[in-house]
């Protein structure tokens, strides 16, 4: 027996949706012999992008069932049936997410249509389900919506059937969840955790903390601390009574955090930061005809870099952006040696500083560009970025090119008032992590808001 569903959810955070609209067929591989269809009230917010996806907005869903008043019946509809759906794994993920929220365990086999159609039907040029049926011929309405798409499912369902004329393949793609390897503390643990950004902190019996990390998702990185085999997680599973964290909302912030927090406790299972995790720096010169020169080298014990690397890998593919934005010379940026021309001058593409025919005032003014892109040396200046909340942003404060501290606003405040970012930065140490963290976001994250400070 077999039961074909569709949800349609929420959107959010991973394990924090909520189911908008569920279909179930029950189907017996010949006929449908039960089915329920339902729109549910999911007590949370619907993210936009999801309501212009399916069309379900709150309004629809202000009088519909809430999922434990529907509950029962899906128990009773999918009870001894296989669960089928086009990637199965998210749907059925979703079910036993909701069930948890109720104290109810549940579980099921499952199959996924979109793996038996890679193994029936090969060489198909999409398989999601809106493409994948009408390349079959499969009639479809209401794409998106519970319902429509149950039905296209149980369609392709039937015809996946007749193609695997034994059932071997089907038999062998069938899913039996495992028992849970995780030990019921552990589990406790996990299920009090959010998956939201931040810093973790995790705790002996004694209350110490053992050991600090950040997270995009603070629940999926524990999981993974208390499931993983290798030396360092097992000895957190070993010694862990109690895992606490903060919220930062950005990743910045949860990185400046968990650098002085670890300085600060030194927590035993923590790897010291060292000096080889960005050994590499961009430096600058000015040449014998009075070209600025730029280098990626090891970093040097009395000279401050430009920025920071974390290997020289990167370094070289920082630079090789740089000169193909700015328009620099290979030769002077050390991507290249050669006692005459470089590479790039040969097919027309650098304007001849590296022998000397580019006026060396218009060529230093772009590599000066870069080192003022890359560098905030005597600036002042706040780095905005996502809050805890949805009201909420977060701000990094740098004085005069020194990391003074972070904080979090609310949207209504006049955010670049000198004594109001007095009032709400909360103090930090600088040194040269701070400094490697900041200029690497910075670099990596394009949509970063960056004001400059007006004295």
């Amino acid at each position: 027996m077999y039961a074909i569903l569709d949800i349609e959810t929420t959107g959010g955070k991973y394990n924090e949706e909520g189911i908008t609209e569920i279909a179930i067929y029950k189907y017996d591989g010949h006929e449908i012999v039960d089915q329920f269809i339902s729109l549910v009230n999911p007590e949370r917010e619907i993210q936009p992008f999801v309501v212009n996806l399916t069309g379900i907005n709150s309004n629809m869903l202000r009088n519909a069932p809430k999922f434990y008043e529907v509950a029962k019946r899906i128990v009773e509809i999918t009870e001894e049936c296989i669960l089928v759906a086009h990637n199965s794994e998210f749907d059925y993920r979703i079910l036993k997410t909701e069930f948890h929220r109720l104290g109810f365990t549940y579980k099921r086999k499952s199959l996924c249509t979109v793996e038996l159609s890679k193994q029936l039907i090969p060489d198909m040029e999409s398989y999601s389900l809106g493409k994948l049926v009408r390349s079959l011929g499969i009639p479809m309405s209401e794409r998106h919506r519970a319902n429509g798409d149950a039905l296209a499912t149980l369609k392709l369902f039937k015809m996946l059937l007749n193609k695997d004329s034994s059932k071997r393949i089907i038999k062998e793609t069938i899913k039996v969840e495992k028992k849970s390897k995780l030990a019921p503390n552990l589990r406790e643990i996990i299920e009090e955790l959010p998956s939201e950004t931040g810093v973790y902190y995790i705790h002996n019996a004694e209350g110490n903390i053992i050991y600090i990390g950040k997270s995009n998702n603070i629940k999926k990185r524990v999981t993974q601390h208390f499931t993983n085999g290798n030396s360092k997680s097992r000895k957190i599973q070993l010694q862990v009574a109690s895992v606490s964290y903060e919220r930062t909302g950005s990743e910045l912030v949860a990185l400046l955090k968990e650098s002085e927090e670890i300085k600060t406790n030194k927590p035993i299972l923590n790897r010291a930061l060292k000096r080889s995790k960005f050994s590499q720096g961009l430096y600058s010169f000015i040449d014998d005809f009075g070209y600025i020169n730029l280098r990626i080298t090891q970093i040097k014990k009395n000279e401050k870099p430009i920025t920071t690397f974390t290997n020289r890998q990167s370094g070289i593919a920082f630079m090789n952006r740089m000169v193909e934005k700015f328009e620099l010379c290979e030769k002077l940026t050390g991507l290249e040696k050669s006692d005459s021309s470089c590479f790039r001058h040969g097919i027309k593409d650098c304007y001849g500083a590296c022998v000397n025919e580019e006026d060396v005032e218009t060529y230093n003014k772009r590599a000066h560009a870069v080192i003022e892109l890359n560098s905030y040396d005597n600036k002042d200046m706040i780095l905005v970025d996502r809050g805890r909340y949805i009201d909420e942003k977060s701000v990094i404060l740098i004085e005069e090119g020194t990391f003074k501290g972070i904080g979090f606003f609310d949207l209504n405040y006049q955010i670049n008032n000198r004594e109001i970012l007095a009032s709400l930065i909360t103090p930090m140490q600088n040194n040269r992590d701070t400094q490697h963290i900041i200029q690497s976001y910075i670099r990596r994250n394009k949509r970063l808001k960056v004001i400059e400070l007006n004295n």
